[in-house]
């Protein structure tokens, strides 16, 4: 159990480290390529507005954020499903997010050995909301 634990709060801080990584890339890219914001150099291609650092350091966070979603995966023998979903998380804009939220309801539910909300459990009756320390 401390196993899974760990895993999930190791899973939850790269979601949000990647999250907002991909968001501050998102805004280089946009701010750069649609708007051309910090004009264009001689050879007429755009120049960077926040700095060429930030996909760079993104694809490394991406490195040990998929790290992560493999062990938190492979400690909770999710299906293949939900191991795609996650990856990609990483690499649309605000999905993290919502996939951190979703990640977690469903791992406090499998500690718990409760069903996550809205399923019924074993016995039929339909399931009490989870408190999930949010």
């Amino acid at each position: 159990m401390e196993k899974e634990r760990g895993a999930l709060q190791r899973y939850r801080v790269m979601a949000w480290v990647t999250g907002v990584m991909l968001l501050v890339l998102t805004a280089e890219m946009v701010l750069k390529y649609v708007f051309q914001a910090a004009g264009v150099d001689d050879a007429g291609h755009a120049r960077p507005v926040i700095g060429t650092w930030v996909a760079f350091v993104h694809g490394w966070i991406y490195v040990v954020y998929l790290a992560t979603v493999i062990d938190l995966w492979s400690k909770l023998r999710w299906g293949w499903g939900r191991l795609v979903t996650m990856v990609l998380a990483g690499v649309v804009p605000v999905m993290s997010f919502v996939m951190e939220h979703r990640v977690h309801r469903d791992a406090f539910a499998a500690a718990t050995g409760a069903a996550t909300p809205g399923t019924a459990p074993a016995g039929g009756a339909p399931a009490p909301g989870l408190d999930t320390g949010r």
